[in-house]
């Protein structure tokens, strides 16, 4: 019976590790992208043309009855909202400021600030294990923010931006936990219509930014020269990822969240391809960030787990 399980949890494992490994490319690239191209902007063309990849997906895995709302229009908007608005808009910013390899150890965070989220949230308690976990994460995320210089959290800059990564982090954390409301609801269903009920958000805040002069349309040779990195964006680290990785979850459960971990290393090792190099202190508190997910596993109640829909696909967005 073992070897009868063994195909089924090696495909898992080989989906979760190709989405982090995409999700982990997503920073360099849109750092790329972000350099004639607004965040604003660069959101709406993202989860615009997602959304329709997701429901036209949706439509043909799981038939036109699962398009149906079902009276769920304000929650479905409220937490896409959040998830997609809210994070992509928030990292995105703090992207342009900062540097990639920051934005994917941020992004590591996720699964620890869900247990901190839920127990705020829902009462579910964490264990002492859960709480050491999380000090320990955001210890060594304050390591890599301030590289090791405390007093950069007092001024501005790329500490700024850092924390930009952190609370669009954190609103991609609650828009995972709100899965647990849609009990039945696969994830693909979740993801393609709360993204598609996000759109006229993206849309309403991309237009009050252009007509602030905080964001700019794009002009058709912007996007020409950016096929890629959007193809990328929408497509790879997008669509495949997040299939990708809600089928690894699937097949090994929360367990599973561990392979978050090789988000950060792929943008650091993609970083130093580059010639980024990070100091003692960033790449000692990546290490923390990561041991503290390790332990943060560990310490993760069984009674409190939550439903396959919701468990945190964790750093990249969809």
């Amino acid at each position: 019976m073992t070897q009868a399980r063994n195909p089924g949890r090696n495909a898992g494992m080989l989906a979760l590790l190709l989405a982090a490994v995409l999700w982990g490319g997503m920073f360099p690239v849109a750092k790329s992208a972000l350099v004639t191209l607004d965040a604003f902007w660069l959101t709406l063309i993202r989860y615009g043309s997602g959304a329709l990849l997701f429901v036209a997906l949706l439509a043909a895995i799981e038939g036109r009855a699962a398009l149906r709302l079902e009276s769920r229009t304000l929650a479905l908007w409220r937490y896409g909202s959040a998830g997609f608005a809210g994070f992509s808009i928030l990292a995105f910013l703090g992207l342009a400021r900062s540097q990639p390899e920051h934005g994917a150890i941020i992004m590591a965070l996720m699964p620890l600030l869900g247990v901190l989220v839920n127990a705020l949230w829902r009462g579910v308690r964490p264990t002492p294990l859960n709480m050491a976990a999380i000090a320990l994460a955001l210890g060594g995320v304050v390591l890599v923010i301030t590289k090791g210089h405390l007093g950069a959290l007092l001024h501005g800059g790329e500490a700024v931006a850092d924390l930009l990564i952190l609370a669009g982090a954190l609103c991609w954390v609650i828009y995972t936990l709100g899965a647990q409301d849609f009990p039945g609801w696969s994830p693909l269903r979740y993801t393609a219509l709360s993204c598609l009920m996000a759109v006229p958000s993206i849309a309403v805040i991309t237009l009050l930014a252009t007509l602030a002069g905080i964001a700019q349309v794009p002009a058709v040779g912007t996007l020409a020269g950016l096929a890629n990195e959007l193809i990328y964006l929408i497509m790879l680290a997008g669509v495949v990822a997040v299939l990708a990785w809600n089928m690894g979850i699937n097949t090994l459960g929360a367990g599973g969240v561990l392979f978050i971990n090789f988000v950060p290393v792929t943008a650091l090792i993609i970083g130093w391809l580059q010639g980024h190099r990070l100091s003692a202190a960033e790449l000692t508190g990546a290490l923390i960030v990561m041991g503290a997910l390790v332990l943060g596993n560990l310490g993760r109640r069984p009674v409190a787990r939550a439903p396959k829909s919701s468990l945190c696909r964790c750093g990249a967005g969809e």
